[in-house]
Parts: C-alpha cells; structure tokens; sequence
C-alpha cells in the first residue's frame, strides 16, 4: 500500500503533537512494508532530510505566516499528490483537511484525523474560526473515513449524525534517563523541579502555571524550580508576556523546545508535570509524561478526564478558575513522596495498557484496507 501524509508540518517531530503522531504512525507502517510519504514543511524539516525512519520525506513550499502556512503547505501537498500513485491520502487536523476535497474530485481515496477542535483556540481570529467551522464540515463529509482520537470527539460527531473511527493517540514506554544533560545546563538534579513540555500557546495558559508557581515562591513554600519546555507557535508576544512574568524569579526556566536525550531526562526527573490547558485533543504531553511514571496535574476539561481519574492516575484542578490551579498545586506538592510514587506508577500502567502506538498502527491499516476494500492497491 503506498500512502501519503498531508498537513503536519513535518518529521522528525520537534515540537507538535500531530508531528509526534504522524512519525509515530508512518513509521511503523513503513516498517510493516508499505511505501509511506510524508509532506513537510521547509521549515520545519531540514531540505537535506529526505529520508527518515523507513519514511520517504516530500519537501514542499509554503507562505511561513500564520495565517498562511498550513494552507499553502496543504494546498501545494494537494496538488503534488494528484501525481503520486497513493491508495491512500491522509490529511491531518481541520485546517488541511478544507483541501481534502481535491484529491476526492480526481477518485482518490481519503481519509482524515481530526486531531482536536482548532477552532476554540485563542489564536485565531473570527474570520480564521469560521474558516476552520467550514473546514470540519468538511473533514466529516468529504473524506471516505474520518478518525477521532478521543472517544468525547466521537460521541459529539455521532450525536450530530456523522460515524467518525475512534483511533487515539499512543505512547512509548521509555527508559529511565539519570540527570546529565539537564545538570549540566539547568543545574537539575531530580525530584527538584515541576515541568511543563509543550507549544507556548494562550490555551495552554503557562500564564497560570507560572503565577501559581510564583505564588507559592513568594510564601516561603518552595524550594522547587519551574521548567516551561517549549516555545512559540506564531504566538511570539503570548511568549514575551510569559518570560516578562518570570523575569524576577530566577527559579523559573525557559528551555525552548526539547528533543532526544534532554526531553527524556526532563520527564525522567521531574517532581511533577502540570498541564493547565482549556483545549485539547488528546494530549499527547500527558501520555509522555505518564509513561515515566511521571504525576501530572491536570485541568478537569473532558479531554484530560480520557486519560486521567483524579487521585488515582493523577490530579485534576478546576478549569474553569486560577484560583483552584494554586490550591490544587500547592496542595499536590505537600503529598508524601510515596503517594506521588504510586499515581505515577498507575498512570503508567494505564498508558501501557491502552496508548500503544502498535494498536494504533494496528486500527489505522485496518481502516485503510476497509476504504479500499474492491479497489486494486499499488505495490510499486
């Protein structure tokens, strides 16, 4: 089966959890020997990376705005895959999929993954909203099968007349990494530090996050440091207010984005990670950082109640206010270490159990063999 991937911004995955999702996925289908091709973005991917995990890497232009992006990469990976011999064109997330449609119109089949519900995020204006309302209209009607990755997203598509695929994201259970790197250049040490590892974005609400750590540092109850891991997703001025708010803490540390042997060691040794977004998909942050064993503190919206029970596998604060995420935290860090031990060792179990990126790949084949059920796939 020969397969192509469209609107991620590329791979290997730097930051984002659609790009995490799609390597995870083309890989191992590459591996089970289909021929699978990735678009990617100049800028995200390296133009001399044409190759990466068994994965054919397609470089294609894009207008690198924030508004324009996406859509110029996806309409330009359209076009180019007209002329590729797929069985099979994946598009990722709403946005790209509003260009689902042309492949359709030449007979190819489609299939799309709505990741999470774009359209709520503060980033984008009015006029980008409504655009991406129009785009998962689209993603639920044009494509031959569309797939969810959280069963909440599944009930709301049913209840409005749509038959999407639960399919969720995964997770790899790692190796433990001793604090090398991260005391070198952080002076960490272990069990010293909250984290937080993602996009810089308004949902995530870092701005919480580190008003909530500054307040427990100005009582005297904190000798624990901040890790914010992450950086900026056409979000620059939402970045400069988070580091203009931590300027006079020194406990809080800004990394920009992570990858390989230093993300490892920032999961293996945190005390805890919290996630304090109002919009998700399924987050793929919290199943990385439960498959350290790792304790996450988390906002109570639908998405992360998917993955986490309160108290058991994890925490929960109320979303809906800041002051339950001060509570919540302070309250969190005063648990016996022992206590802490065994949440994150049932949150990694859960993770085992159910998040395995095998299982995926397995569900998505299936599903791609079912669109093209009677139809003569490529080989070559």
């Amino acid at each position: 089966m020969k397969i192509g991937f469209v609107g991620q911004k590329g791979i290997p995955a730097v930051w984002g959890g659609v790009e995490t999702h799609v390597e995870e996925l083309s890989a191992r289908l590459a591996k089970r020997g289909h021929k699978t091709t990735v678009y990617v973005r100049n800028w995200y991917t390296p133009l001399d990376k044409t190759r990466y995990r068994g994965v054919e890497l397609k470089h294609m232009p894009s207008i690198h705005t924030k508004y324009f992006d996406a859509i110029t990469h996806s309409f330009s990976s359209s076009i180019n895959s007209l002329f590729k011999s797929f069985d099979i064109i994946h598009y990722q997330a709403m946005g790209p999929a509003l260009l689902s449609w042309i492949p359709k119109v030449f007979r190819k089949k489609v299939v799309v993954t709505i990741h999470r519900f774009d359209y709520d995020s503060a980033k984008w204006g009015y006029f980008s909203g409504k655009i991406l309302k129009l785009s998962e209209r689209f993603a639920l009607s044009v494509p031959d099968k569309t797939i969810v990755v959280a069963r909440y997203q599944e009930e709301i598509y049913k209840n409005r007349g749509y038959n999407p695929v639960y399919v969720p994201n995964g997770v790899n259970i790692p190796d433990f990494r001793k604090a090398k790197i991260i005391k070198g250049e952080y002076g960490l040490q272990g069990k010293d530090y909250i984290l937080y590892i993602g996009r810089l974005v308004p949902e995530k609400r870092c701005d919480w996050l580190i008003n909530a750590f500054k307040k427990l540092d100005s009582n005297g109850e904190n000798s624990l440091r901040l890790v914010i891991a992450g950086g900026s997703s056409s979000t620059d001025e939402y970045v400069n207010n988070l580091k203009n708010m931590s300027k006079d803490n020194n406990k809080i540390i800004f990394t920009g984005y992570v990858t390989g042997r230093k993300k490892e060691e920032l999961y293996s040794n945190a005390l805890l990670f919290v996630l304090p977004s109002y919009l998700e998909g399924l987050p793929i942050s919290v199943l990385e950082a439960s498959s350290y064993g790792l304790p996450c503190l988390v906002s109570d919206i639908i998405p992360h109640k998917e993955v986490i029970t309160d108290g058991v596998n994890g925490f929960f604060f109320g979303s809906s206010g800041y002051g339950d995420l001060e509570d919540k935290l302070k309250k969190t860090l005063l648990l016996p270490q022992n206590k802490l031990e065994r949440v994150g060792k049932a949150a990694k179990e859960n993770v085992r159990r159910n998040y395995d990126w095998d299982h995926v790949a397995d569900s998505t084949e299936n599903i791609y063999f079912k669109v093209l059920k009677g139809v003569k796939r490529n080989s070559k």
